[in-house]
C-alpha cells in the first residue's frame, strides 16, 4: 500500500501572511515541517504544495518536491487534490504548513488508522483540552466523537454543552489538523457541493461529514503549536530554545 505525505503551503494568511517562510531558529517553518514529515516511517514520498513562486523557490533550496497550485483553491483539501492528481497513491497524509514540531509518529498513527478502518473515508487526530480559556476560545476547533471514535461533529463553539451544572464535567477534545485521506476520496470531495455547516464555522472538514462520509478519530498526547501570528511565532522561538 502506497503512502505519500503532502504539505499544503499558501502564501495568503489573514493574520500572518507569508507566515511558512518566516524564519524560525534559521530555517523558514515549512522546512521544519517538511524535515519531520520525512522522519515518518509509513509516508514513501513527501510533497510541498504551495500556491506561489516564493515558497517553491524556498523549498527547492532545501531538495524539497515541489507542486505549484492554483492560488484559487477554496480549502487545504482541495489543494491537496489538485496536487495529487497524477501521483497514483492509496492513501494521502495531509500535513500542516505551519505546525513546525508536527511529531513523526502521529503522522504514521493517523495513516495507519486509515488502513485499520477500511469503512471510513478519512482519518484525522484529537487531543484532551485541559484549560477553560481553550474550550471557550472560537480560535480552538472542538470535536464530538461516537462510541467508535467516529467524527459526529466540528465546531468553534463549545460542545459539547453542559446544561445541568451539576452535572459531571465531560471530556472536551481539540482537533488537530492532520488528515489522512483515501487516494479517490479526495477527487470524490472535490467534486462535493460546500455545505451549510462547513461555510456557517468555516471548517473544510464538515464537508465529508455533512456528505454521510466517515472520519475516524486518533487521541493522542501531541499539543499542536501551530504559527497562526507573529505572537505564536515568538512563542515557539522561546520553547524550542528553552528545549534546547
Amino acid at each position: 500500500m502506497k503512502m505519500i505525505g503532502v504539505i499544503p503551503a499558501r502564501w495568503g494568511s489573514t493574520r500572518f501572511e507569508g507566515k511558512v517562510l518566516v524564519d524560525l531558529l534559521g530555517k523558514p517553518v515549512v522546512q521544519h515541517v517538511w524535515e519531520r514529515a520525512k522522519q515518518s516511517s509509513l509516508l514513501e514520498e513527501i510533497y510541498i504544495a504551495c500556491d506561489d513562486h516564493r515558497i517553491a523557490t524556498a523549498a527547492e533550496k532545501f531538495k524539497a518536491n515541489v507542486i505549484l497550485t492554483s492560488k484559487d483553491c477554496p480549502s487545504g483539501t482541495d489543494r491537496i487534490a489538485e496536487a495529487v492528481k497524477n501521483i497514483e497513491s492509496d492513501i494521502v497524509v495531509n500535513i500542516q504548513g505551519d505546525e513546525p514540531l508536527i511529531e513523526p509518529d502521529l503522522i504514521d498513527q493517523v495513516a495507519q488508522a486509515l488502513i485499520e478502518h477500511p469503512d471510513c473515508s478519512a482519518a484525522t487526530a484529537i487531543n484532551r483540552i485541559l484549560y477553560c480559556e481553550e474550550i471557550e476560545s472560537p480560535h480552538v476547533v472542538k470535536v464530538v466523537v461516537d462510541n467508535d471514535r467516529h467524527a459526529l461533529f466540528f465546531s468553534r463553539a463549545i460542545i459539547p454543552y453542559r446544561r445541568d451544572p451539576d452535572a459531571s464535567e465531560p471530556f472536551y477534545y481539540r482537533h488537530i489538523g492532520i488528515y489522512a485521506y483515501r487516494w479517490n476520496f479526495l477527487f470524490e470531495y472535490q467534486r462535493l457541493k460546500p455545505t451549510m455547516l462547513e461555510m456557517t464555522e468555516k471548517l473544510e472538514q464538515l464537508r465529508i461529514l455533512e456528505h454521510g462520509y466517515k472520519m475516524i478519530t486518533i487521541e493522542t498526547a501531541y499539543d499542536a503549536r501551530g504559527v497562526d501570528t507573529p505572537q505564536d511565532l515568538q512563542d515557539l522561538i522561546v520553547r524550542l530554545r528553552t528545549k534546547t
